[in-house]
């Protein structure tokens, strides 16, 4: 073999656990050629996905996808965050991409760079359901925190929010420049005050018994079930209540600069 096309073997095979991890996430290592990717729509015009919120930090999608069913090929202009509603299986077809099969557990979150198209298949014998967070804000490096969810070790792990007997446990997930994301678990022991919220941010329900959540300025009392979400501003004071069952499992992303005025 010639040392040029030995050289070229070994840079291929030091990507390639990268572009495999990359593929099966649906992220790229680098944004689509548009003239690639001519009928790559934006997501809010594929019709699997439903907007729920839109403000100058996110577009908030409701993702739902029939067993068999494929998507329409969609763009992923921007970073994004996942949650997995349900376990499933999936082919995911990345333009310019091999097709790869791909599997989520309940409740896991993602993490994409963004800047790719892609289609996507729910071929387990059950739909695909998830909340995706597109996020409008230059991100930066992401870094784990608690939980492996970006290729890297764990971070600072701070712990003291997230005791198994406390009524509102926090778990940090991971981190960006812009953007803290937390696992959050509301026991049933009646009305639960929050602390007031530093940071605007989105909370999602993930699984468990229904939240309702109260006390959000401009926003009436909400009931959430697994899946739907809510606006949080800033320095607001939600109330929680859980009714139903012995907890409910939520996701919170926190905007950093959310304290300083948008332009």
């Amino acid at each position: 073999m010639r040392r040029s096309e030995l050289k070229a073997a070994l840079v291929s095979a030091t990507l390639f656990p990268t572009l495999l991890f990359a593929s099966l996430l649906g992220s790229s290592l680098g944004p689509p050629s548009r003239a690639q990717t001519p009928d790559a729509r934006d997501m809010a015009k594929e019709p699997h996905h439903h907007l729920v919120v839109e403000n100058p930090y996110v577009r908030a999608f409701r993702f739902s996808l029939p067993t068999g069913d494929s998507t329409l090929l969609h763009l992923h202009g921007q970073p994004y965050v996942a949650i997995t509603l349900g376990s499933i299986e999936f082919t995911n077809a990345v333009s310019g991409k091999p097709e790869a099969h791909g599997k989520l557990s309940d409740g896991q979150v993602t993490y994409s760079r963004g800047g790719f198209a892609h289609a996507v298949r729910a071929d387990s014998g059950a739909p695909f359901n998830n909340v995706t967070i597109e996020l409008l804000h230059p991100q930066g490096e992401p870094h784990n925190l608690c939980e492996k969810i970006v290729p890297g070790d764990l971070g600072q792990c701070d712990l003291s929010a997230a005791a198994p007997d406390a009524p509102i446990a926090m778990r940090p997930l991971f981190e960006t420049n812009e953007i803290r994301v937390d696992s959050v678990t509301v026991r049933r022991d009646g009305d639960q005050m929050d602390k007031p919220h530093a940071l605007p941010g989105l909370l999602v329900a993930v699984s468990g018994a229904p939240i309702k959540v109260a006390r959000i300025p401009g926003v009436p009392t909400q009931i959430l079930h697994p899946g739907e979400m809510v606006w949080l501003p800033l320095q607001g004071e939600p109330k929680f209540t859980v009714d139903e069952g012995p907890e409910s499992r939520l996701v919170l992303i926190s905007f950093k600069d959310g304290a300083a005025p948008i332009h």
